[in-house]
């Protein structure tokens, strides 16, 4: 069986993590998490005071410190979960908190951050045998890709979503505060001049606002198969 490039794309807080995550993890790929990438770049910015109280952010400065922004992947051993490593920390926790979650959208339409960490996933690619999922993995870093996604949900489920899994991880949570930041980030992603959130042409849609964990793994494993056959 080959081994080929899965590229899932699509709106914030639809699921398309736990997707790739639950792909990788059932066919045997690297997951690699580019949305914790531009989260950890805005975690960075943030402790370094680069953000002003109308969250504007000094971007010559992050641009002169991202050489010592260092972005790792490591994987625990106990329950095989990925955490995100920010210069030596784990910072999985801090990373998907509301604070990153509202800026995050700014960070990453800085052409100059989108440059660095797509070249850092383009890399992670070349060998195949992954999943990658974000924004522009199919119209920007891997537009040959084998198999193309576009996940896609309601703006109040997807908030809904968000809501649960903050309260699940024991985090402060107002459900308005999070359907305000995901339709202003689905504005400020699909707007940006740097690599504009899209639709590769050759993706498969899924829209999963009424649709169950199973049923979409079901639907996953089949187009997986389709692609990776003779």
């Amino acid at each position: 069986m080959k081994k080929i490039v899965i590229a899932i794309d699509g709106f914030s807080s639809c699921g398309k993590s736990t997707m790739a995550k639950d792909l990788a993890r059932s066919v045997g790929y690297v997951y690699v998490d580019t949305g914790a990438m531009y989260r950890a770049v805005t975690l960075f910015a943030m402790r370094n005071g680069l953000f002003d109280n109308d969250n504007n952010v000094d971007a010559e400065r992050l641009q002169q410190l991202m050489p010592e922004v260092k972005i790792e992947f490591v994987t625990d051993a106990e329950n095989g979960t990925q955490h995100t490593c920010l210069n030596g920390e784990d910072v999985e926790m801090a990373i998907r908190s509301l604070e990153v979650s509202q800026r995050v959208s700014i960070i990453a339409a800085l052409p100059f951050v989108r440059a660095k960490l797509v070249e850092q996933q383009k890399a992670l690619g070349r060998g195949k045998g992954i999943v990658m999922d974000g924004r522009d993995i199919g119209t920007v870093v891997f537009p040959d890709a084998e198999l193309k996604l576009f996940v896609t949900a309601s703006a109040e489920i997807r908030a809904q979503r968000r809501y649960k899994e903050l309260n699940e991880k024991g985090m402060p949570a107002n459900y308005e505060d999070i359907l305000s930041n995901v339709q202003e980030r689905d504005y400020i992603d699909t707007h940006r001049k740097t690599s504009p959130l899209r639709q590769a042409e050759d993706a498969v849609v899924i829209d999963n606002s009424n649709i169950t964990i199973a049923q979409q793994r079901d639907m996953l494993l089949k187009l997986f198969e389709e692609k990776t056959k003779g």
